[in-house]
């Protein structure tokens, strides 16, 4: 007889998989810029709204995606934001599947993105990477990368698609995921 642990264990991983949570064995996301857990840098905060960093995005690599991966898309979200709902710094869709990194400053600056990828409209306003300026005194900060390994060669999004659209489109076709949290506070 199969014991009541073991059960809902067994049906939870089988919920995972079955939702496509569950990514291939060693898919990581990893950055020379920004280390798991640690602060982020000046080089990588927002400049404005009280902010006087670089805002340039990390440099960022990912390996060993799912078997299957056709494009990918690529989040950063502050889960701790004290908004109700998050906030959305940074979204980029149709990433090519043969792209594995990006460089320092692909979301800024002009011509560092691959040919075919498109970045959506954060909270910030733009479509562009808005690094981490949480209110002063607000606490740590959380901010997650993370890239979703994807079954869809692209993702057909209005021209005026949310981040959340976007967030709803990257689940809904993920093979997989991988990502890399770094923190930030004032």
């Amino acid at each position: 007889m199969i014991s009541k642990t073991r059960l809902v264990h067994s049906l939870a991983a089988a919920a995972l998989i079955a939702s496509g949570a569950a990514c291939a064995d060693g898919f990581t996301l990893t950055s020379p810029d920004v280390a798991e857990g640690a602060r982020m840098s000046e080089q990588q905060v927002f400049k404005g709204f009280g902010c006087d960093g670089g805002n340039v995005s990390p440099a960022l690599t990912w390996r060993n995606p799912p078997a299957g991966t056709q494009s990918y898309a690529l989040t950063m979200y502050d889960p701790d934001a004290p908004t109700g709902s998050g906030w959305w710094h940074w979204v980029v869709v149709n990433l090519p599947a043969q792209t594995l990194a990006l460089p320092a400053g692909a979301g800024t600056a002009p011509g560092k993105l691959p040919e075919g990828a498109r970045q959506i409209g954060t909270d910030f306003g733009a479509p562009s990477y808005g690094g981490p300026c949480p209110p002063v005194g607000h606490g740590t900060h959380r901010y997650v990368f993370t890239v979703y390994a994807l079954k869809t060669s692209h993702l057909d999004l209005p021209a005026n698609a949310t981040a959340a659209l976007a967030g709803f489109m990257m689940r809904a076709n993920s093979l997989g995921s991988a990502s890399l949290t770094a923190t930030y506070s004032r």
